[in-house]
């Protein structure tokens, strides 16, 4: 059996509100599987589970407020049980009570005599059983009413009527709950319900970022990187492309600072208990504005695994769902390293804070036409402000100055991404 708990979605969490269950007792999940939905400052987030295995009991209940580390459900992680071994995945033959082997296939079952075990028989008429199995009943749990005991026709019925009876008035119970707190949003001003919103996650980054300057010594460093190379490039890519698939700016710095960080990899990862933990993949997260003010960080998997295209659509995805309130939790929590991006706003220059337990945040600012010498020759050049905030507790200056240099590389040979 494993625990499953609430999550934390970052250093500033301490609670999240249950919205709803994705799931119900029995239901068999797999690694990924959105389980529940989560209401946090962030907004409300889709949890997902990380165990396989069958949901055996659900603890909390939706609207109920719980501390990170709050156990959620239970899911049972073994086949030790009958209910545990009849599972969509594994699909394992199993011994009934009334000693015929099943086989799980669907929604039904299919039977075959077994060899070898002792057969303990449940009576019941054929028409019982057929019905059972129908129903997705197991007939050893019905109460017979016929002679001797054995399972009907009308006892199978009566079970399944009862089943059906209970999932009903569940459901009631939890479209109830759904309309009641439809009810308490309404009734509070909307302006207020944005206001309180928007105070929450304040507070949130505000703790994250105390955290940050109280706990992590940053270092800084500052690159001028001449972006001629990469920007004109970008221009003749985008004149092949209609004018849905051309591409933004971003998408190249995301996957130059992946490319750098593979030759880099020590700014890639965590400060956790006192100690270094290298990131196992390279999770790039993109600082995302909300209009209705605050930010968050989703993360882009693999980002050095991803082709332009894919990370472009990825940036779109991302951007899209953090603006509807339908990121997944481990898009909030994997993130190994941060960017922020700031140019289209008009800032030259960014010094980030890191947001722990990373170790280093990359900040872009405008590209600026300034004079550039190269080659002994002097000129007007569209320059990137580039900047570095690193963890000097995992880093020094030469890493990240190594870093850095790498960075450029890429965005002077732009077209190798």
């Amino acid at each position: 059996m494993v625990e499953f708990k609430m999550p934390s979605l970052g250093a500033d969490m301490k609670a999240g509100t249950l919205i709803e269950w994705r799931v119900g007792e029995g239901d068999y999940v797999e690694k990924g599987d959105v389980i529940a939905e989560v209401e946090t400052e962030k907004g409300a987030i889709e949890i997902e589970v990380f165990e396989e295995g069958q949901v055996t009991k659900l603890i909390s209940k939706p609207g109920e407020s719980l501390p990170v580390g709050t156990v959620m459900a239970v899911i049972g992680s073994g086949v030790d049980s009958e209910a545990e071994a009849i599972s969509k995945r594994d699909r394992e033959t199993v011994v009934a009570a009334d000693g015929v082997k099943t086989e799980h296939k669907g929604n039904g079952y299919k039977t075959a005599e077994t060899e070898d075990i002792p057969k303990r028989r449940v009576r019941s008429s054929p028409l019982a059983r057929r019905l059972a199995e129908e129903y997705g009943i197991d007939i050893s749990e019905v109460q017979g009413s016929g002679p001797n005991q054995a399972v009907q026709k009308a006892d199978v019925e009566r079970v399944y009527r009862e089943r059906m009876k209970e999932r009903e008035e569940a459901k009631k119970e939890a479209d109830k709950d759904r309309e009641e707190e439809k009810y308490a949003e309404k009734a509070a001003p909307a302006g207020q319900q944005v206001d309180e919103k928007k105070d929450s996650m304040r507070h949130a980054i505000a703790a994250a970022m105390s955290r940050s300057n109280r706990e992590i010594p940053h270092y800084y460093l500052q690159k001028q990187i001449n972006f001629e190379r990469a920007q004109q490039w970008l221009i003749e890519e985008n004149k092949r492309r209609s004018v849905q698939d051309r591409l933004l700016q971003p998408v190249l710095l995301v996957k130059a600072v992946a490319q750098a960080l593979t030759d880099v990899p020590a700014l890639n990862g965590f400060w956790i208990n006192d100690r270094y933990q290298p990131g196992e993949s390279i999770h790039i997260g993109f600082a995302i504005s909300l209009r209705t003010g605050g930010l968050v960080i989703p993360a882009i998997h693999d980002a050095d695994l991803k082709s332009i295209d894919e990370i472009m659509q990825s940036m779109k995805d991302l951007s899209d769902r953090a603006r509807t309130g339908k990121l997944r939790s481990s898009e909030l929590t994997d993130a190994t390293i941060t960017i922020t991006n700031l140019g289209d706003r008009g800032v030259d220059l960014v010094h980030g804070v890191i947001y722990p337990p990373q170790l280093a945040l990359v900040g872009f600012g405008r590209v600026e036409e300034r004079p550039w010498a190269e080659n002994g020759m002097l000129g007007i050049k569209p320059i990137l402000t580039t900047t570095l905030a690193a963890d000097h507790r995992a880093t020094d200056g030469r890493q990240g100055a190594q870093f850095l240099e790498k960075l450029n590389q890429y965005l002077q040979e732009v077209e190798l991404l």
